[in-house]
């Protein structure tokens, strides 16, 4: 019987469990033991080793297989007799050879070496190893000649470096340590040389210092200092006058300007080439005056904009993670105001090998066949040669069930005993890969290995798997029965994965039972029971509800839930989806949590989460406090400040300060508070610095020394501080080497090659001295055993370049000044910089747990592939479609965060009866690694959304039809619909509820005898598996009868009616004239009288019984008109009536009455006729009159 490769690949995941390294389960160690395995070669050394000579060598190579694989070695191509060099040894149960290079030279144990792991099955062999000690030669005695150089010409300062293994970081730097400032002029190139674009006089300096830094030895060379004199064009011509009778060779005083040409590289054009995978550096350095700016282009392209960077002032161009569409031309400007200069770069890429596909392990049952496909691809193209057990396959033993076809190996009809171990080599000149994959043929009986009677729970309309895992060759075949061995079991509601899982999609009550698996295969059969319970799912009933409580009350949620009966629940109270304070006025009941003494910090919401071992369900509440009522409190005043401050027993480091309290004013003082001010360091600051309680006036003060202090004192009663005293005198301690160093020592990188080691300055008071100075020291922890140091001033930071990623380091900062050096400083850990994590994490799986709820777990990736600190996993996930096919199609994209000591983290709010996809990344302070492979999961059903309308159509006499369309949201399949109604009367009385079930396809439906002219209320929702959706409501009525209709009449049509309110009407007109003439003739108005009395009187509203104008009225309280509203000023705004009155003279209108109500031009202060009248009138006019309202009326 033949098989495919793929079902051979599933047969080994099942098969063989961690046997193959793309396996992800691992099978009982007991079925194991009885199985062959050819060797795998599970750990080994880098292609490129390089060692360091200080240390053991220690090559490794590690393999598994059945029986365990013997190991040999090869050396340059030879046997490596390990038994004939009593410094070799190999580790038991491997093959790691460990070289111990006491009293030898490590030169003799370099070369090229192979490891070998073979048994019985075959042989699988490990990479060529080629190790090779680092280097880090002196740098060779030369003496540095003194350079003398024009202001404005450029300069090119040699480094030259020992050729170093690897390859030594190069960076420039003065003599004490500092780097030397770089910018567009002046710049270091990559091959460490540094580059004067022009020189400027400030250049002049005896102290450029080249440093190679040896990364792998951790040691730090230099070049001899080279000293730079850079001379105007007057000091040249003093100097050549005084040689050639004062003749001025160089007339012009300044330095002349200069177009740009380039120093590197030469020429016009050039080219370089690049392997694919690498980072690919292109430079520009230009000379000129002024200094030339320099800028990039690709003529054939665009730069990669996530893979491109400029560096040293945009002089080099850098292009990461290189690939074949980088290749073209590549061009760089220099440009000054006078012209610019182009140079073209020709880049070509090349690529070693790289993988397209690795051969995977077979595991194949007799007369079964399968292919090994190994295919790489590079620049040039690569090829592909194969060996078998470690012999080229040309010179292998010939079997007829093999046939080689290029990267392909075809097995036919294999047989027992053919099982072996191939390795493919893919190679150009510029690299080699390699790769073993076996065969293994076996002959298997059926095995099931899930355990026996395992008991599986699930909650009703959720999905149950039930697992039969086995394994045989060849494969075996999975059928399920329930019960009694009526039939198998397939088809709905059954689903058989290819893997022998059995799925129920919706499991229901009488789906609990016992199933049985059966595999089988041409060599036997074997089968397991299991069992399936169905549980009710856990719902909360009385849900937590809005509190809003008064501070320092009591509050309490209800939280009441109905469970299975056979699952024990556990209730957990959570604030803002955090824990509950630790506190205990905080009380967790079965079904409530009360919280006393309510506090600000209390408000928030709150949530009941009920969990069972396979659901839970949760709901939430707010709590808002507000404040109580206040309570009005004492006013003390706060005391005054003491007097007499006096020192005495004065010491270098300490002295004595007393005082004399001020005035309590009736609140007693509860402590002083000392000051002092150091005139030296910052004079003018004051600074606490101690407290005494308020029954003592004497405080003995510990000192620092060189410090010039002023104190002072203040004190603090229940009401607050007093004012200062008055300061004491100067008191001056001498200075002393430092007690202290500094605080809050750091070690940090700012990028993945580097350590910035940092700390907080000391100030003036803390230096016990002048010439404050740093001793930074830094060295690899675990390491390094000296101390690298470096002496700084006035910075809080030193960066070490040059370190490996995210690597320990132990720093310690001492301070010194001119008296000497302080204590011995604290070791503090630090780290370099971090790097972007390299790995995803494996083994990625999800687990449903209900329709809106997920758990996914995953490995958390190795330690050191993290490359900086893990602060831990994100989790992408997306909705990616609907199960149902009549919802569209949208995609979300969400993440949540989880801490790094988490393996696994639920997945809230997802949508029921929903595709999603998800992937998992780890993230560390520098950023995300790559995501996991994307992994998919089903929700189940949920209860539907609210229908998308219902509207309601066609009203007769007894019948109303109802439309409605499906819900949007699903969720599920529909089984129907529930429409509700009642009728409503006039009073809003409810009456009796009719309730009609209507199947899922119909979308409307007519309501027959139905009463008429009667107003009814519906109430539509739709229905799934899971449940009835929320309510949308209508209401509509029938119509009238047209019959009855017609018998009613129309009141305001009826004669009687019209004539009775035009009656009305002409009443009410004549009622206006006569007030309206009984005001015109003055009525009751002693304007003259009011006047003389009062300034500014208020005017009366008329009078109901007989519409006349009441009189002026100015009591006490300045009563407002009735029915009007005074403002807060007292004044009182014209009303909008037209029956009121306008301002009496001034602004208020031309139009005026006088006293006896007949109407005058002027009526106001100015007049000369008032003033003669009487002598004691008012200027202002009495009262407001509107004259629009009243002209309008004569």
């Amino acid at each position: 019987m033949e098989r495919t490769r793929a079902r051979a690949t599933v047969f080994l995941m099942l098969f063989l469990g961690n046997l193959g390294n793309a396996l992800e389960v691992p099978l009982d160690p007991k079925v194991l033991e009885g199985l062959p395995q050819p060797p795998t070669i599970t750990h080994q050394s880098p292609k490129d080793f390089i060692i360091d000579p200080r240390e053991n060598i220690v090559i490794h190579c590690d393999a598994k297989g059945k029986p365990h694989p013997s190991f040999s070695w090869t050396r340059n191509g030879t046997h490596f007799d390990i038994d004939q060099d009593p410094k070799v040894t190999m580790r038991p149960h491997s093959g790691t050879l460990v070289v111990d290079i006491s009293g030898e030279k490590v030169e003799s144990y370099e070369g090229v070496y192979q490891c070998t792991a073979r048994n019985e099955h075959g042989t699988a062999v490990s990479n060529n190893i080629v190790i090779r000690q680092s280097r880090s030669p002196l740098w060779s005695k030369e003496r540095n000649e003194p350079i003398i150089v024009q202001e404005g010409v450029s300069l090119v300062l040699q480094c030259r470096p020992p050729a170093g293994l690897p390859p030594p970081i190069i960076f420039w730097m003065n003599i004490n340590f500092q780097r030397l400032p770089q910018s567009s002029r002046v710049s270091q190139a990559l091959n460490g040389d540094l580059y004067f674009s022009n020189v400027l006089k400030e250049d002049s300096r005896n102290d450029y210092i080249c440093y190679a830094r040896f990364p792998h030895t951790q040691t730090i060379q230099q070049k001899q200092p080279i000293t730079v004199t850079v001379l105007n064009l007057d000091a040249i011509n003093e100097t050549v006058a005084a040689l050639y009778n004062e003749t001025d060779f160089l007339s012009d005083g300044s330095a002349e300007e200069r177009r740009p040409t380039f120093l590197i590289p030469s020429g016009s054009s050039s080219s370089k080439m690049v392997l694919r995978g690498q980072v690919l550096e292109l430079e520009c350095i230009a000379e000129g005056l002024p200094t030339p700016e320099v800028s990039w282009s690709k003529v054939s392209g665009e730069f990669p904009a996530k893979r491109t960077s400029f560096l040293h002032f945009q002089k080099t161009l850098r292009i990461v993670d290189v690939s074949e569409a980088d290749a073209g031309e590549y061009r760089c400007t220099a440009r000054n105001r006078l012209a610019s200069v182009h140079h073209t770069i020709r880049v070509t890429v090349k690529a070693a090998p790289y993988w397209i596909s690795t051969p995977r392990n077979l595991v194949l049952a007799p007369r079964e066949r399968g292919n090994l496909i190994c295919r790489a691809s590079g620049t040039p193209k690569p090829t592909i040669t194969w060996a078998m057990n470690g012999i080229p396959i040309e010179n292998s033993p010939k079997d007829p069930s093999r046939k080689v076809e290029g990267d392909t190996i075809i097995f036919e009809e294999v047989q027992t005993g053919s099982s072996a171990v191939y390795q493919c080599h893919a190679s150009n000149e510029y690299g080699y890969l390699l790769s073993n994959a076996f065969v293994n043929v076996l002959s298997e009986t059926p095995r099931v290995l899930t355990p026996a009677n395992k008991v599986y729970q699930v909650i009703r309309n959720s999905r149950a798997l039930l697992d039969c895992s086995s394994f045989g060759s060849p494969i075996p075949k999975i059928t399920w029965f329930k019960d009694s061995r009526s039939s198998t079991l397939d088809g709905d509601p059954y689903v058989l994965h290819e893997n022998g899982t059995l799925e129920i999609h919706v499991a229901q009550a009488l789906n609990s039972g016992k199933y049985t698996c059966v595999a089988r295969n041409s060599l036997g059969i074997s089968e397991n029971h299991v069992y399936l319970e169905v549980k009710e799912p856990t719902r909360i009933l009385k849900q937590p509800e809005y509190k809003v409580v008064q501070r320092n009350r009591n509050v309490v949620f209800e939280c009441k839930v109905k469970h299975d009966p056979s699952l024990i629940p556990t209730m957990t109270w959570v604030k803002d989806n955090g824990e509950l304070p630790d506190d205990e006025r905080f009380v967790v009941d079965s079904d409530s949590l009360t919280i006393t003494d309510v506090t600000e910090n209390d408000a928030g919401t709150y949530t009941c989460i009920m969990i069972t071992t396979l659901d839970q369900d949760s709901a939430s509440a707010e709590l808002t406090v507000v404040e109580a009522a206040p309570t009005p409190a004492i006013v003390y005043e706060q005391p005054d400040p003491p007097t007499d401050l006096e020192l005495t027993d004065q010491k270098p480091r300490s002295v004595q300060l007393t005082w004399i309290p001020g005035d309590e004013h009736n609140s007693p003082i509860h402590m002083f508070v000392i000051q002092y001010s150091d005139s030296l360091h910052h004079h003018g600051h004051w600074h606490n610095l101690t407290v005494v309680p308020g029954t003592k006036t004497t405080a003995h003060l510990k000192l620092s020394p060189y410090v010039h202090y002023t104190f002072r004192v203040l004190a603090l009663n229940a009401v607050g501080l007093s004012n200062p005293s008055l300061p004491s005198r100067v008191y001056k301690t001498n200075p002393s080497a430092p007690d202290e160093n500094p605080s809050g020592v750091d070690g940090f990188g700012t990028e993945h090659d580097n350590l910035v080691i940092s700390w907080k300055p000391m100030s003036g008071h803390q230096a016990n001295g002048p010439g404050l100075q740093y001793k930074v020291m830094w060295r690899q922890k675990d390491v390094d055993k000296e101390w690298t140091s470096v002496t700084v001033a006035n910075v809080s930071k030193f960066m070490v370049s040059g370190t490996p990623t995210f690597t320990p380091y132990e720093v310690q900062v001492q301070a010194i000044n001119d008296y000497g050096i302080g204590p011995e400083p604290a070791v503090v850990t630090g780290h370099s910089g971090e790097d972007l994590p390299m790995q995803a994490p494996d083994n990625v799986q999800v687990l449903v747990l209900n329709s809106s709820l997920a758990e996914v777990h995953w490995e958390p990736v190795p330690p050191k592939t993290v490359r900086g600190r893990l602060k831990g996993y994100k989790v992408y996930y997306w909705r990616e479609r609907s199960l149902h096919k009549h919802n569209p199609h949208h995609v979300e994209q969400q993440v949540l965060t989880f801490s790094g000591n988490k393996s696994h983290g639920m997945l809230p709010g997802l949508q029921p009866y929903s595709l999603y996809l998800f992937n998992v990344r780890v993230f560390n302070s520098k950023g995300e690694g790559p995501a996991s492979s994307n992994q998919q999961f089903e929700t189940p059903e949920g209860v539907p959304g609210r229908p998308s309308f219902l509207r309601i159509t066609n009203p007769n006499l007894d019948s109303l039809t109802l439309e409605w369309g499906p819900p949007y949201d699903r969720n599920g399949r529909l089984t129907g619909y529930t429409l509700k109604y009642q009728t409503v009367n006039i009073s809003d009385v409810l009456g009796p509820v009719e309730e009609l079930a209507l199947p899922a396809n119909e979308t409307s439906v007519t309501l027959l005898n139905l009463k008429y002219s009667t107003r009814y209320k519906f109430y539509f929702n739709a229905k799934t598996g899971q449940g009835a959706g929320p309510v949308v409501t209508e209401e509509a009525a029938t119509i009238m009868d047209e019959a009855m209709a017609a018998r009613q009449v129309d009141i305001a049509t009826q004669g009687w009616f019209i004539g009775l309110m035009c009656a009305i009407a002409l009443l009410i007109l004549v009622l206006l004239i006569i007030c309206f003439i009984q005001r015109n003739k003055g009525g009751k108005y002693p304007v003259k009288e009011k006047e003389d009395a009062h300034t500014d009187p208020e005017f009366q509203p008329m009078k109901e019984d007989d519409c006349t104008f009441g009189e002026y009225s100015d009591t006490e309280d300045h009563k407002p008109l009735k029915g009007s509203r005074t403002p807060s000023n007292g004044t009182v705004h014209r009303d909008n009536s037209d029956d009121s009155l306008v301002d009496y003279g001034g602004d208020g209108g031309d139009g005026q009455f006088n006293e006896d109500g007949s109407f005058i031009g002027q009526y106001s202060g100015k007049s000369s006729a008032r003033d003669t009248a009487g002598g004691h009138e008012s200027s202002e006019a009495p009262s407001p009159v509107n004259t629009s309202a009243m002209n309008s009326f004569v």
